[in-house]
C-alpha cells in the first residue's frame, strides 16, 4: 500500500476513483459466471488461468515501468510461497462459489470475510477485538446466513457444497487479507507481492488439477483439458479481461485512491462491491436476490462499515492527540 499521506486538496477525484475501483472489482464474479456457463469452463482451470494472465499482464508493465519491483530478496520468498499457497486456495473456493452459487451471492458471502479476519486477527495477531468488533462480526456473520438461507433446511439438501464453498471463501479471503497485512509489516511493495504470490498461486492450482486422491470439484481429468476453450476465441478474451480488468485494473485504482482518501473512506467505497455485482447480475445474468438476501446484504454492508470505521478510530485518535 502507498505509504504517502492521503491528499486533502482532491478528495473528489479520490472518491471517483475509489467508486470505480469497486465497480470494476465487481465484474470478478459476472466474468466467472459467464465463463462456467457459457462455456462449462472448469472451476479450478479457470482460476489457472487467470492467475497465469495476471502475471503475463503485469510482468511486462513492472518491466518498463518499475524494474527494481521485481527483484526480491531470497529471505522473502518462502514466505510468498505460503502467501500464494493461500492465494491459490482462496481463488479456487472463489470462483467455485460463483460457479455454484452465481456471482452476487458469492460476490456477498466473499464478505463475510471482514468477520473472519477479525476474529482471526486477535486469534493469531493479538488484535484488540471490543464491543464493537463484536457487534460488526455478528451482524456480518447473521447477514451472512441470510444471504445463503443458511437457516434453510432444504438448502443444505439441493446446493450443501455451494452454500459451504461460499463461507470458505470468506475464510480465504481473510487469511489472504492477513498475510497482506503481514507483507506489508515487511516492508514488501503490493505489486511486489501481487506479482510473486499470483505466480506461485498459478502452480499451485496447476497441481490441485491433478491431486491424487478424490477428484477436488471443478478439476480436470487430464492435461489437455487446460485448453478447455480452444478455439473458442471469446472466451480467452473473457480470460484476459477478467485478469487484466477486474483484477489489475481494480486494485490499481485502489491503490491509487489511498493516495487521495483516508484509508479507512476508500476501504468503505470499495466495500459498496457487492451492489454493484448484484445489479450488474440481475441484469446481463438474471440473478436476482431475496429480499431475505437483499436485507442480509445490508446487514453484512452495515458490520464491514462498522470494523472499517472502528479499525480507523485508533489512528484518527492518535493524530488528533
Amino acid at each position: 500500500m502507498p505509504t504517502s499521506p492521503p491528499s486533502t486538496t482532491t478528495p473528489g477525484r479520490g472518491y471517483l476513483i475509489a467508486l470505480a475501483s469497486a465497480a470494476i472489482l465487481s465484474l470478478t464474479g459476472i466474468f466467472i459466471r459467464h465463463l462456467t456457463e457459457t462455456y462449462h469452463l472448469p472451476a479450478l482451470v479457470l482460476a489457472v488461468w487467470r492467475d497465469a494472465f495476471v502475471i503475463l499482464t503485469l510482468l511486462p508493465i513492472l518491466l518498463i515501468v518499475r524494474p527494481n519491483l521485481i527483484r526480491l530478496r531470497r529471505r522473502h520468498l518462502p514466505f510468498l510461497v505460503g502467501y500464494g499457497f493461500v492465494l491459490a486456495i482462496f481463488n479456487a473456493l472463489w470462483t467455485l462459489s460463483v460457479a455454484l452459487n452465481g456471482a452476487a451471492v458469492a460476490t456477498v458471502l466473499v464478505y463475510c470475510s471482514a468477520a473472519f479476519t477479525a476474529l482471526l486477527g486477535r486469534w493469531l495477531l493479538q488484535e484488540r477485538l471490543g464491543a464493537a468488533k463484536m457487534v460488526a462480526v455478528a451482524a456480518i456473520l447473521v447477514g451472512c446466513a441470510m444471504v445463503a438461507d443458511a437457516l434453510n433446511p432444504t438448502v443444505w439438501d439441493l446446493n450443501p457444497v455451494g452454500l459451504l464453498t461460499g463461507i470458505l471463501s470468506g475464510l480465504g479471503y481473510a487469511l489472504y487479507s492477513l498475510m497482506g497485512r503481514v507483507a506489508s509489516g515487511r516492508g514488501l511493495n503490493p505489486w511486489t507481492s501481487l506479482l510473486y504470490t499470483f505466480g506461485c498461486a498459478a502452480i499451485f492450482l496447476f497441481v490441485f488439477n491433478f491431486f491424487p486422491g478424490p477428484r477436488i470439484p471443478g478439476t480436470i481429468g487430464q492435461p489437455a483439458d487446460f485448453f478447455w476453450l480452444g478455439k473458442a476465441w471469446g472466451g480467452w478474451l473473457a480470460l484476459f479481461l477478467l485478469a487484466a480488468g477486474p483484477t489489475l485494473a481494480g486494485f490499481g485504482l485502489y491503490n491509487v485512491s489511498l493516495r487521495l482518501l483516508p484509508a479507512s473512506v476508500a476501504n468503505l467505497i470499495v466495500s459498496s462491491e457487492p451492489i454493484f455485482t448484484a445489479a450488474i447480475a440481475y441484469f446481463l445474468l438474471g440473478e436476482r436476490l431475496t429480499w431475505l438476501q437483499i436485507a442480509g446484504s445490508l446487514l453484512i454492508l452495515a458490520g464491514v462499515s462498522l470494523l472499517r470505521l472502528y479499525e480507523d478510530r485508533p489512528a484518527v485518535q492518535k493524530e488528533k492527540g
